[in-house]
């Protein structure tokens, strides 16, 4: 078979239209292809696959993140693993709540309880639906179709289950003391849900009199608003300025009332004039100093935000209303003596984005403290990629001041399972296993333990968000629940997730699942970037660059945003949005079909085959020996940057143009000048390098790998092929001779075009190649259609016209 006309592709579309993902979706559906089969004993590879929270549909980047941790499911379903790749959708807590209250335009308790939960969970399923079709559409291979819901009476019942038997064990505790609060919210934070902004404000020097001297001194502060709560005027005890200071007392301006002038090192010299107010309380640091110096609180805030009866004249103001007006009075009455503006960081809930309070309040903790060197310990067990990221997380446990506050005072959560005796207060946990709505539910004892009592009054509180969470890797294996399943799957393996979410999601996990179970949550933590916009800014509602992933996908298709979300970025590292780049990813997967296409013209030839290699195909394939241990080195690494990049690489820049075009002499040998197993040597090095090429690819580009694999391999699906292994025997010396070979064929097509010839056109000079080229002498000369080629040493009068390659014109 020598003559080209009668080689007919056997892929007869011409261009790869995304219109057959949706066909093949359809086709994944029908065939099972990733469903899980538990058998019991086999190994397991489990992913805590980050339940994205329902309150706003994705952008590209939230796409991009959960189609990396699909490459990596699909990788390790590959590679033969039993992949268990649960899909979830969070519920609760107060990101839903704000975003209901925004819609209707009421706080969440200006309208009853019921009705209120009902519109978060109407706004849920709504949200909800739009994230599992973008999932199904960019062809997650994770359970789509039995995806759990943080919300559900299951996954609720479990956190009530796991609270109760930390209460047993001690571990919970209930305490009146001052708790990081948002007056937007009304409700308790923990120290996670606490962001810093940048802003600018202003710094107050404000005039004090020394009692006992009668002299004044100058004190920096921020918060002016605060003064009816000073306790204590500090300086540094390295300060050489205020050392005569120590032991006498303050006049408060405005209040008038006495505090002692300490030393304690937490002054700063360096901040404002050196002297700093402690009053109750203004930050986390005034809080820790009110407890270790054993000074008196006094409240000045209300939970609302309002200033209260300590604030004497500025009662009823809020917080920022009452600044403003105590500065105008202590400037009225002398004691303001200067204003400066400084950048300051500004502490804000991590959702209504309002400033943060310290406020006493009654709450549930979670002992955290005491656990701070054994979480060490577990973290270090743990393989982190990048490994970095193991730093973010450890730098969070030892910052750490206080335990958890766990409940919260909010309706869309899991409700703390206690009800208390409405004679006594004596509080009673159910037995774990129901779900139980304690503010609605009538209790399920029929009496008090203590006093005999029959009336019971059920806990109005919800817990942190966090605490539903926390124990996701929990309820996917079963815990609690199948004791065969969790004993066999546990520890999950795989915990993928952003940086964004190192100091909640991942900490309160690694936290909750060692105080249950003695042991690390997980066996590998993958920590990615964050997608942004093409400036390189966060993507927010607000700031109106949100992009959606659905318009992209239906332009260029879900393998197009994939190859783009693989090779945008190595693992850890934020990666920016680029249509440009999308719309690169495409052309390079009308690069794999044309390819595809002209490869199917020829026969497939099998391993039993007679037919023989040459030099030129024995350089592919041990270049390709070479990707593969480069693909499996970093997708084992969780990363699939390197084997996105180098593959687009090997297929495009070298085997399609520079070994397919040096084989096409000899596919179509329509010059008769090559044997019959020579021939088939050709096709049978085409047809296995883009075998191995489709299934590299297939983790990353599971839809155009599958078409091309369906029309030329097998009916079954590349999916459940197993991933390819280097071939010892294809580690050659020729290998090493790629660059030479690439740089050689590029010089004599930048010489055709210097001179006007066409590519294909004979070149009847004589040309002088690198001596170590000579095994690809027929190749060459075939493939330019070189009239004499020689590996010698060329005449002085040869002109270079590439590194090592030489013309000899006539």
């Amino acid at each position: 078979m020598t003559d080209s006309a009668k080689f007919t592709a056997k892929i007869k579309e011409k261009h790869w239209d995304i219109r057959y993902e949706k066909e093949l979706l359809a086709l994944w559906d029908k065939e099972k292809v990733y469903e899980f089969k538990y058998e019991k004993g086999k190994p397991i590879f489990s992913i805590d696959t980050p339940p994205p929270y329902a309150s706003g549909s994705w952008h590209v980047g939230a796409a991009a993140h959960y189609a990396q941790i699909d490459m990596i499911a699909r990788y390790f379903r590959m590679r033969g693993y039993a992949v268990y790749f649960p899909f979830g959708v969070d519920r609760n807590g107060l990101p839903v709540e704000v975003q209901v209250e925004k819609q209707i335009g009421k706080r969440a308790y200006e309208i009853p309880r019921e009705e209120f939960i009902r519109l978060c969970s109407e706004f849920l399923d709504r949200v909800e639906k739009e994230i599992i079709y973008i999932a199904y559409r960019l062809g997650l291979s994770a359970d789509l179709k039995n995806y759990y819901k943080t919300d559900s009476p299951e996954y609720r019942a479990l956190t009530q289950a796991t609270f109760i038997e930390l209460w047993k064990r001690g571990l919970i505790y209930e305490s009146e003391q001052p708790v990081i609060w948002c007056p937007g919210c009304k409700t308790t934070l923990a120290e996670s849900e606490v962001e810093y902004i940048e802003k600018e404000t202003y710094l107050n020097y404000i005039r004090f009199k020394v009692k006992e001297t009668d002299e004044n001194i100058i004190v920096a502060t921020t918060r002016p608003e605060l003064l009816c709560t000073c306790a204590a005027i500090i300086f540094n005890p390295k300060d050489e300025r205020y050392r005569s200071l120590e032991g006498k007392h303050a006049i408060v301006p405005i209040y008038k009332h006495e505090v002692p002038i300490l030393a304690h090192p937490y002054a700063n010299p360096e901040f404002g004039t050196g002297l700093v107010m402690l009053c109750s309380f203004g930050d986390q640091a005034d809080v820790r100093l009110f407890r270790e110096l054993q000074l008196k609180a006094k409240m000045a805030i209300n939970p609302d935000g309002t200033l209260n009866e300590v604030a004497g004249p500025y009662k009823g103001l809020k917080v920022s209303e009452a600044r403003e007006k105590i500065v105008r009075d202590l400037e009225r009455q002398g004691y303001l003596v200067k204003r400066e503006v400084i950048r300051h960081r500004v502490p804000v809930c991590w959702r209504s984005k309002d400033p943060i309070e310290f406020v006493p309040m009654r709450e549930f903790f979670l002992k955290q403290l005491e656990f701070k060197e054994e979480l060490r310990k577990v973290v270090n067990k743990i393989t982190f990629y990048p490994p970095r990221a193991k730093k973010m997380l450890l730098d969070w446990i030892d910052s750490l001041s206080i335990d958890w506050p766990i409940s919260r005072r909010r309706f869309y959560g899991t409700e703390i399972p206690i009800w208390y005796c409405k004679k006594c207060g004596t509080p009673h946990l159910p037995e774990p296993g129901n779900y139980y709505r304690t503010w609605k539910d009538k209790p399920p004892f029929s009496k008090c333990r203590k006093c005999g009592s029959t009336e019971f009054v059920g806990e109005t509180r919800v817990f942190d968000t966090w605490m539903d969470s926390s124990i996701s890797p929990l309820f996917i294996l079963k815990y609690m629940r199948d004791y065969d399943f969790f004993r066999n799957a546990f520890p999950c393996t795989l915990r993928p997730q952003g940086y964004d979410i190192i100091r909640t999601w991942l900490y309160y996990t690694l936290l909750r699942v060692y105080q249950l179970t003695g042991k690390p949550a997980f066996r590998y933590v993958r920590i990615s970037g964050m997608g942004l916009d093409e400036k390189g800014e966060a993507m927010h509602k607000s700031k109106g660059n949100i992009v959606p992933p659905i318009p992209v996908i239906d332009k260029y298709g879900a393998d197009s945003l994939r190859f783009w979300a693989a090779s945008e970025a190595k693992l850890g590292e934020d990666y920016r949005f680029s249509e440009a780049k999308i719309k690169s990813a495409n052309l390079f997967l009308t690069k794999l079909w044309n390819i595809a296409r002209f490869i199917s013209r020829f026969p497939r030839v099998n391993e039993n085959e007679d037919f023989k290699l040459l030099p030129l195909d024995l350089m592919v394939f041990g270049v390709l020996n070479d990707l593969i241990r480069e693909y499996h080195d970093s997708f084992s690494k969780l990363d699939p940057f390197i084997p996105a990049t180098s593959i687009r690489y090997f297929t495009w820049n070298f085997f399609a143009s520079h070994y397919i075009e040096a084989v096409k002499p000899r596919a179509y040998n329509t010059l008769r000048i090559y044997s019959e197993v020579e021939q088939k040597g050709a096709w049978f090095t085409l047809y296995r390098v883009l075998e191995i090429i489709l299934k590299l690819l297939a983790p990353i580009t599971p839809f155009i790998t599958d078409a091309i694999w369906r029309r030329l391999f097998s009916q079954e699906s590349i999916h459940k092929q197993r991933l390819p292994e280097p071939n010892p025997e294809w580690d050659t010396e020729y290998k090493e001779l790629k660059d030479e070979f690439m740089n050689f064929n590029a010089s004599i097509w930048r010489y055709k075009k210097e001179i006007g010839l066409a590519l294909s056109s004979e070149l009847n000079t004589i040309v002088f190649a690198p001596p170590n080229l000579r095994p690809f002498e027929k190749d060459l000369k075939a493939m330019h259609k070189i009239r004499e080629l020689r590996f010698t040493q060329p005449p002085s009068n040869a002109r270079e016209i590439g590194p090592k390659v030489y013309v000899l014109e006539q």
